[in-house]
């Protein structure tokens, strides 16, 4: 599965202003999960798919299901703890995507 090449630009934009934002934590980019992933100081802060983000958040931490286009991570049978799927329609505007990303880079780095 080809991930959306317009959405993994805009969050590799916003995914660096905010690492940098941080104290510059390194960033890399891997393919995985058939899709782009982007790592903060080697631990996994999103993945970029063909119909949106998996973001990660933290374990237990139900909330962020509630928001609108939010939903279980599920990879074949199993539902992912840590991370939610996030829709690629709710990721229109920058702010939105900007929320979503700082949600991903604030639990990689909380996770190292």
């Amino acid at each position: 599965m080809a991930y959306d090449e317009t959405l993994a630009g805009r969050a590799r934009e916003v995914l660096r202003e905010i690492a940098a934002g941080l104290g510059g934590g390194e960033v890399a980019e891997k393919r995985m999960f058939g899709g782009l992933a982007f790592m903060v100081d080697g631990s996994m802060a999103l993945t970029v798919g063909a119909d949106g983000l998996l973001v990660r958040r933290p374990v237990g931490d139900d909330s962020v299901l509630a928001e609108p286009g939010a939903s279980p991570a599920v990879m074949g049978a199993r539902t992912m703890r840590g991370w939610v799927r996030v829709e690629a329609a709710v990721l229109a505007s920058d702010d939105d995507l900007e929320r979503w990303v700082r949600r991903g880079v604030t639990q990689a780095l909380a996770a190292r």
